[in-house]
Order: structure tokens, then sequence, then C-alpha cells
């Protein structure tokens, strides 16, 4: 038995399917298979019921995942034992800090020259914190386990993705019901875009689920969906064929700083109170609408 193939295990039933969970471990659908094929045939159990759309545990199966997820925190957990503590891992599934990010980074090296400030990113709904990728990680959806911590840090402005040769791209902001008539591109495990986020006289005429940030703006650049997202994509991910606008007349995004609760990690409350400085002097902090100068420079 070895750990790749718990992981192959845990992956594909998060994700829903072989193909989605290859994405998520960036290996082929093949070696997902033959890693779930081998633990099968090593316990000597039927694991998964498998189907041309559909993946479900067995009984045993259920019993195997649970005991698989300690298995993985547990290896996680003595990995950070482990590590040299000569450097901070700031996890983030879809966007860092935004224009934030390099600012954060120039005042930790000048405050800790010896403890580099590195972002790695993660694409699952802790941003590396389960397994161990990251020491805090940057939350822009609630987690709900309650093995973990967070601290607010700030609140980020809602942009629409469209594709530059898009009539909407003619436009400086957007309204939300803007969208409605458009396939709307949604990360359903990390993004911050849910169908709750349209009045329900306006919503989108069909929805493509994406699974990573460049499928999701590949596909807006195409012209084959629109998106929804925070102000931080937009400063970190521009990209030829995409424009994006600022959507009026929708809540913020709150970003979170979290962290596992029975382990902070070193120089937690100094990074904590360093992210929150970066964010008071924005315009959604100030409490303003932002304008159609941000939406027009980011086009």
């Amino acid at each position: 038995m070895e750990v790749r193939q718990l992981r192959a295990l845990v992956a594909v039933v998060d994700a829903g399917t072989f193909t989605d969970a290859a994405a998520v471990l960036g290996v082929s659908q093949a070696s997902v298979s033959r890693s779930i094929a081998a633990l099968e045939r090593e316990m000597g159990v039927r694991l998964l019921h498998r189907t041309t759309r559909h993946v479900a545990l067995t009984p045993v199966g259920e019993r195997v995942l649970a005991q698989s997820r300690r298995v993985l925190q547990e290896m996680a957990h003595l990995a950070q034992i482990a590590a040299e503590r000569n450097e901070v891992r700031v996890g983030y599934a879809w966007a860092a800090l935004g224009r934030h990010t390099r600012r954060l980074q120039k005042a930790w090296a000048a405050a800790h020259p010896g403890v580099p400030l590195v972002f790695v990113q993660v694409n699952d709904a802790t941003a590396g914190l389960s397994d161990g990728a990251a020491d805090v990680a940057v939350i822009r959806r609630p987690l709900a386990d309650a093995r973990f911590a967070a601290a607010e840090i700030g609140h980020e402005a809602r942009f629409a993705a469209v594709a530059t040769d898009s009539s909407l791209a003619r436009r400086r902001t957007l309204g939300i019901e803007d969208l409605a008539r458009y396939t709307v591109a949604i990360d359903p495990r990390t993004g911050t875009t849910t169908l709750d986020l349209f009045p329900p006289e306006a919503r989108p005429r069909a929805v493509r689920q994406t699974l990573a940030v460049d499928e999701w703006l590949n596909l807006i650049a195409a012209g084959q969906a629109v998106g929804v997202t925070a102000e931080a994509t937009a400063n970190q991910y521009p990209r030829p064929g995409v424009a994006y606008r600022a959507l009026r007349h929708v809540p913020p995004v709150t970003v979170r700083l979290a962290w596992w609760r029975e382990d902070p990690p070193p120089y937690l409350e100094e990074l904590v109170e360093s992210a929150r400085r970066l964010w008071k002097g924005s315009a959604v902090e100030r409490g303003e609408r932002v304008g159609e100068e941000t939406g027009d420079r980011l086009g």
C-alpha cells in the first residue's frame, strides 16, 4: 500500500470523477485508475462502484476513505514537525492577495530577511493547509472544518470577466443581471461565485464548472463563458482576450487567513496584522464603490 494510492482515493471521491481527480493531482487519468486498482488489490476489497458518469463508495470504501484522510492528515503534521521553520508558506487556491501580494512580500523581507514569505498555489478548499503544503492559507469562502481557525484581513470588490470582443467589454462597469444571458464559469470547490449571487429573476442561462484558473480564463477568452471573481484575480491574472469590469450592487468578497487551530505557525499575529494594514487604504474598506476607472484600467 502506498501513500499515492490513498491520495488518489481521496481525490476521486472529492472531485467526483477520475478525470477531475487526475487534474487535481496533476497526473493522467490512467495513473489514477491504476492507483485505485492497486489499492483494491492490496486490500482485497472493492472500494468504488464505477459507471461511465458516476463514482460511488462501497460500504467498505466509506470506512477506508475516512481512515485514509486521517493517515494523510497525520503525515502532513509529521512533515510540518520535521520541516525546518526557515520560511512561512502562504497557500492560495485561486488568487493570492492580488495587488497586495508583492507589497506584503517586500515588507516581510525587510522585517524578516532570514525568513522568506513564500506563496504556494494549491487548488483545494483549504489552499494547502490540509496536506501540509501551506502554513497559512488565503481563504475567500468560509471553512466549515473546526480544525482550522481564521482571521478576517479585508474585503475585495467583485469583477466580471468577459471576452474582449464581447459587447459587455465595451462598458466600464456591469450589473450582475447583465450576465444572465450567458454561460457562467464557476469553480464549485474553491471559487467565490455561486448562483446565490444572482437574483432569482436573473439567473445565468447555464453554468460551466471549472477546476482551475487557467481553464476558467481560457473559456472566457474564447467567448464560451463569462465569469465573476474577486478583485485579486483581476490584478493577478491579466490575460489577452479577457477584460475585467467592476460589478455594481453585489456584496464584496471577505478575505481571511486560516491556519491549523491547534498548531498556529510562527509569526502568525504579525502576518495577520501586516495583511490587514495593506487593506486599510482600499476603496472597499473605505466603503466606496469601485469606480469606472478601475474597471477601465483592467480591461
